[in-house]
């Protein structure tokens, strides 16, 4: 098979597996919203809560 034959064969397989263009395809813009805050959000850094004597934590 030359090199030209493989092109061929090559750009006759992609034309086949390519999806068929839609007539009726609508083309929907994103709308950016603001994310949402969290319902427990106060602004404010929670303090640090040590664990009890004794009690370990591992992730």
């Amino acid at each position: 098979m030359s090199e030209v034959e493989y092109d061929l064969l090559l750009e006759t397989v992609q034309t086949a597996i390519a999806p068929a263009p839609e007539d009726d395809f609508v083309v929907q813009t994103q709308r950016l919203y603001p994310s949402p805050r969290a319902a427990n959000d106060n602004g404010t850094s929670w303090p640090l809560v040590p664990f009890p004597e004794g009690w370990h934590a591992a992730c």
